[in-house]
């Protein structure tokens, strides 16, 4: 089976977020189900070709109510996956940054959609191979199942299919029907859109028309069926329910492997922890300035500093919490302003006690994971999270709101002999319940040490590698292609 995954970003070449994680390891992933699967994504500015060792393929003209565009094709072959790169002035090629401002964002992964229409054809022609699954992924390219729906009417491409993945339901590409007529797009027939403004939201379109939609969890995928998370969607996502998964994402067990880790102080694995794990936390509170003192609770984050990662409901109850309890906390994060200063302030306010670097440094949180006793993550809504499966993979107890993909990764402790549990879990956006919920995990690192240490190994030893998100994947390609032959 021949998959071509479409993305606006892929680690190691262009990265913003967790998007590119997943391309990045999602196809290697696929590989071992007996799949061919490429990558296409633009060609930017930014990409080092000459690292990548990223060479020109052939170059090929679309036209368009505009006239004709020409665009060139590179290639590039990385941890055994071809990525193609597609380049076409004056929408990629010369920019400085993968995203720009929304005017000019819409046309631009409009353009790069239609040129991805055109290429299915170059690949069959010239690379002799024939795609059986395009998978588009966020917004950016959720006009493909539609021009997959009118290629369907080609007789050589009658059996392809088309996917369709949410990373954030939040970010649609909507109002863009202007665009969609300046540059050619045909009007968009489907009953789930007609009559409705949504045939102008690029990803209202990627959805009605897709084989599949998949979002990055079970829990998010029912969610945003709803109005509070569904971003104005809820209604036809209801619609496509029977075609509605939720598949986790995974994290790189060989990148995230606290037994080999290079960057943090004690290397260690879930069944020597309990002796080697201890010498990180020192080493986290040596470098952040703090008393080292094992039996002092140490909260870490590694956070964006957004509305969505609820960090302005965690500032006041961790403010509370320092006030009157024997814990510690190290903060590493960028992002707003406000709250970058509200951080700020509450380290000069507990300065021996709290240490806050405003910036991103991987190595330095490889440190709070190996090094923290717990990580917060208190998201308002968070699609998958990839912090809390790297912290429990690291021996650190997650405290969660239970929401998205952090209900789905993180079990709760049972408040009793660690049985089952490898986490505190809370449910109101509120900062009381993350107070109250930081106190229930301080009194159980104080008072129930070997039930902290069992959520420690359980914590340790989950599976959050690509091969088990990968399986689902293939699952979901087999059964489609199947109900398309029956």
């Amino acid at each position: 089976m021949n998959v071509l995954m479409v993305s606006a970003e892929a680690a190691p070449f262009a990265k913003v977020g967790g998007l590119a994680d997943v391309l990045g390891s999602l196809p290697a992933a696929l590989t071992q189900h007996s799949m061919d699967v490429r990558v296409v994504l633009p060609a930017y500015g930014t990409i080092d070709r000459r690292r990548f060792e990223i060479q020109h393929q052939f170059s090929f003209v679309t036209v368009d109510r505009h006239g004709p565009m020409e665009v060139e094709v590179y290639r590039s072959a990385w941890n055994g996956i071809i990525y193609y790169f597609l380049s076409t002035w004056p929408f990629f090629g010369s920019e400085d940054s993968v995203y720009t401002v929304r005017d000019w964002d819409i046309p631009r992964f409009i353009t790069f959609n239609q040129a991805v229409k055109h290429f299915l054809e170059l690949l069959r022609t010239q690379e002799k191979w024939q795609v059986d699954w395009l998978h588009a992924h966020d917004w950016h390219m959720a006009l493909l199942p539609f021009m997959v729906d009118q290629l369907r009417q080609n007789s050589d491409w009658a059996k392809l299919k088309c996917a369709l993945s949410i990373h954030n339901i939040g970010y649609q590409g909507n109002d863009a029907g202007g665009w969609y007529w300046d540059r050619g797009i045909p009007e968009r027939q489907s009953h789930l859109l007609r009559d409705s403004p949504l045939s102008d939201n690029q990803l209202a379109i990627g959805i009605a028309y897709a084989d599949f939609i998949h979002s990055v969890s079970p829990t998010y995928s029912r969610e945003i069926q709803h109005p509070a998370y569904g971003h104005g969607l809820h209604g036809l996502l209801s619609e496509r329910k029977d075609d509605l998964y939720g598949i986790l994402n995974g994290i790189e067990v060989e990148l995230y492997n606290p037994a080999v880790d290079g960057r943090i102080a004690s290397r260690f694995d879930a069944c020597n922890f309990a002796t080697k794990r201890p010498k990180n936390k020192s080493a986290l509170q040596q470098f952040s300035q703090l008393r080292e003192d094992a039996d002092c609770l140490l909260i870490g984050m590694v956070s964006r500093l957004v509305w969505q990662k609820g960090v302005d409901l965690a500032l006041p109850a961790l403010r509370s919490l320092l006030a009157d309890s024997d814990v510690q906390l190290v903060i590493l994060g960028e992002g707003d302003t406000i709250l970058a200063d509200e951080v700020r302030t509450l380290a000069n306010d507990f300065s021996w006690k709290v240490h806050a670097r405003l910036e991103f440094d991987e190595a330095f949180a490889q440190q709070i994971y190996a090094g923290s006793d717990v990580f917060l993550m208190p998201s308002r809504f968070e699609p998958c999270g990839i912090g809390q499966m790297i912290a429990m993979r690291y021996g650190a107890l997650p405290v969660v709101r239970e929401t998205g993909g952090l209900t789905d990764t993180v079990t709760n402790y049972d408040n009793a002999a660690g049985d089952t549990g490898t986490g505190f879990m809370f449910l109101w956006e509120q900062p009381i319940a993350i107070e109250r919920t930081l106190r229930w995990a301080l009194k159980t690192f104080q008072e129930q040490p070997v039930a902290w240490k069992k959520m420690q190994q359980r914590a340790m030893e989950a599976d959050f590698s690509w091969q088990r998100s990968a399986t689902q994947y293939a699952n979901l390609y087999e059964h489609y292609s199947m109900e398309q032959d029956a």
